[in-house]
């Protein structure tokens, strides 16, 4: 059983519709049982950083996922779930990502022909291919909605990445913790190949 983390965050619901798509078992949920039991857990999310760690601490759930770290179990984070699994945010200053992974979300600078938010397709290259992006081709395009990005401080958990007005890193994996920038869910079959990856992972990633 997968869970998908409920903590009023947009986008849940094209998540389960994905995950049901390729024949998986679903429930979203704020449970924190439910949660721990789970065989894999995702933390999917469109909205503000602040917010988003606000509704994590009121409903208790900033323990129960590091839990779910520590417990081994595969976790990924999607979009706003990518940049919570970090240290900070320009976007919030002063508020405290889960700090699972080193690094910080930054505003992707302004330029001549770059829009912000970055909204649309774009390829990722993979400077450490990593265990989601097993079969796929280089320069595979996924869809992103974004202002911020990531910079992770340790590169070689980078293991997609892609150009938008400078360097993005667009997924990292670390361990049983895997996250992307991009929407799998809305990225056509590319995106289902990378949640079947996924959800092909044994509980014991190492």
């Amino acid at each position: 059983m997968i869970a998908i983390i409920d903590y009023d965050a947009g986008n849940i619901k094209s998540v389960e519709k994905a995950l049901l798509s390729l024949s998986q078992e679903v429930v979203v949920t704020r449970d924190a049982e439910t949660i721990l039991h789970a065989d894999k857990v995702i933390l999917p999310g469109v909205g503000s950083f602040g917010d988003a760690m606000g509704k994590l601490h009121q409903y208790g759930l900033v323990d129960v996922i590091k839990q779910v770290v520590a417990n081994r179990t595969p976790f990924l984070g999607i979009c706003l779930g990518l940049q919570l699994l970090f240290e900070s945010s320009e976007e919030c200053p002063g508020v405290e990502g889960l700090g699972i992974l080193k690094g910080k979300i930054v505003r992707i600078p302004e330029g001549e022909g770059i829009k912000v938010p970055h909204i649309g397709w774009n390829s990722l290259k993979y400077p450490n291919r990593g265990k989601l992006y097993v079969g796929l081709p280089e320069d595979a395009y996924v869809y992103f909605v974004h202002s911020y990005y990531l910079k992770a401080e340790e590169p070689e958990i980078v293991v997609a990445a892609t150009e938008y007005g400078t360097y993005i890193h667009a997924s990292v994996e670390k361990d049983n913790v895997f996250a992307c920038q991009f929407h799998p869910e809305k990225s056509s079959d590319t995106g289902l190949a990378i949640l079947q990856n996924f959800v092909s992972l044994g509980k014991e990633n190492d």
